[in-house]
């Protein structure tokens, strides 16, 4: 028993450190910003800021930039989720067989993910330049099309940065695939091919459903990255034209080190986190069930 009890006093001192940084990197901050959300200050007047109870959450419900933040936080969310997960996957299975020049695609793909989102935004900005001398609008040029006003047209603005994000974003998802596809035995590929099995019922009745736990992590990853977009649009939109690229961490920004309303900042931080919360609880319920092999 004393044996016993040494030992698991021993693992949780090896565990302390560990666990002290992550509460006072994690829980003191997420505690002190609920508490700020019920008050009302600015950077500047800090000592004199002023309990207001549910005042800024009450005056969220009306703030329609607000709505609009999440409804295209959301249609962020419908393109950039799907958008990494197909093609994580489907360039995880093209490269995972093997022939000349596949770990140079492999770098190729991943290379997005290593550099800063600052530069590329900016690359892409380029990319998407009005003018003529854009890339973009010169291949619709090319293909005899009108060139469009990527960045300063609301109906395009949002699919352009999406566009980028997909980009940034899908080699990541892309190397998890190919670590989960590596795990599947040789041996029911083997078993599979002797039983006469095509390479889509293979691909369709092997591969996919083995690989559930690897896109349920990949699912939820994405789905909390959408919710915290923030780099590109600031560099590339500034959340225009209008706010119709405003998301919701742009517009917590925009709130508490532009107009320094920290306390209504750190309601919409509150909100935000109470949502991602909710739809990584809903995400885990669903996927629940893990393959083991």
């Amino acid at each position: 028993m004393r044996k016993k009890l040494r030992e698991n006093l021993i693992a949780y001192l090896f565990c302390a450190p560990a666990y002290t940084i992550f509460a006072v990197f994690l829980f003191v901050p997420i505690i002190w910003v609920i508490v700020l959300s019920f008050k009302e200050f600015s950077i500047i007047t800090f000592n004199s800021a002023e309990f207001v109870g549910l005042k800024n959450y009450a005056k969220l419900l009306k703030d329609q930039v607000f709505l609009r933040s999440i409804l295209n936080t959301l249609y962020f969310t419908v393109l950039y989720v799907p958008g990494n997960t197909i093609l994580g996957l489907i360039f995880a299975l093209l490269l995972n067989k093997p022939f000349k020049g596949r770990n140079f695609f492999r770098l190729a793909l991943f290379i997005p993910n290593i550099v800063s989102m600052v530069v590329v935004s900016i690359i892409w900005s380029l990319i998407f330049s009005s003018s003529t001398t854009g890339i973009a609008n010169r291949l619709l040029l090319a293909l005899h099309l009108k060139p469009i006003e990527w960045l300063s047209d609301y109906r395009y603005a949002l699919i352009a940065v999406g566009i980028v994000l997909i980009w940034s974003g899908f080699g990541y998802r892309m190397l998890i695939f190919l670590a989960g596809l590596q795990n599947i035995p040789d041996e029911l590929y083997e078993a599979a091919a002797l039983d006469g099995a095509t390479r889509w019922q293979i691909t369709f009745k092997i591969v996919l459903p083995l690989l559930r736990p690897t896109t349920f992590f990949v699912i939820t990853t994405s789905l909390i990255n959408s919710f915290q977009v923030f780099t590109p649009i600031y560099i590339m939109t500034g959340g225009g034209p209008g706010y119709s690229t405003t998301t919701i961490v742009n517009y917590l920004y925009t709130k508490g080190f532009s107009e320094f309303q920290m306390g209504y900042a750190s309601a919409i931080s509150v909100v935000l986190l109470v949502i991602i919360l909710a739809l990584t609880f809903i995400q885990r319920k669903i996927g629940r069930e893990d393959i083991i092999f």
